[in-house]
């Protein structure tokens, strides 16, 4: 029974599971924010949070806390001269998870781990005003628009009753028995006749 125990065991052995949380730590530190696991990202949050409280301390004592788990000098650094400051006033939660999706190979759900003094991005849809009344202007101009649309079409009419007609003349003149032009005569030929 798991009574009294805290923390998860993420299916590694001890030794694994410390320093995959290191590396968690040392990335979230540098970077300020990673992808993981749901599971892992609620497991570096207790850890981030604690090496935060270090930082806040800032004695010499803190730092080789600090130096102790992250084992890496310039990220200890950046712990307590950039990072522990933002957070002099907070009491705690100095992290944030956020699930993201579900990873590819084997659907395993995927969270940001970053810290909250980073703004999040979020996209703004577009304003659109909705009005109840158009400006004069612009029925003005609607209106001179249609005006001239309905000009136009009339003009396309009248050319294409002219060109209908012309065409039904020359489609009436082809069906009519052919002719042969010899020397300036006009000669109709019958199908099946030969003119010599």
């Amino acid at each position: 029974m798991r009574h009294q125990v805290v923390g998860r065991r993420l299916g590694y052995g001890p030794s694994h599971q410390k320093a995959m949380m290191r590396s968690l730590a040392g990335s979230l530190i540098k970077y300020e924010t990673i992808e993981t696991t749901l599971a892992r990202a609620k497991e570096l949050r207790r850890l981030s949070d604690r090496l935060v409280t270090l930082g806040k301390k800032n004695s010499l004592h803190a730092r080789r806390q600090a130096f102790k788990l992250l084992n890496d000098h310039v990220l200890v650094k950046k712990l307590f001269d950039e990072i522990a400051p933002r957070f002099q006033d907070r009491p705690g939660g100095y992290t944030r998870v956020i699930k993201s999706r579900f990873r590819a190979g084997d659907n395993a759900p995927m969270s940001v781990v970053t810290f909250t003094t980073r703004e999040m991005v979020k996209k703004e849809k577009p304003v659109t005003e909705k009005t109840s009344s158009i400006s004069e202007e612009v029925k003005q101009g609607v209106e001179a628009e249609l005006g001239a649309e309905e000009k136009a079409g009339e003009a396309v009419e009248v050319n294409a009753v002219e060109t209908e007609t012309e065409a039904t003349e020359s489609s009436e003149a082809e069906k009519s028995e052919p002719e042969a032009v010899v020397d300036d005569e006009v000669v109709e030929v019958k199908e099946g006749e030969t003119k010599e």
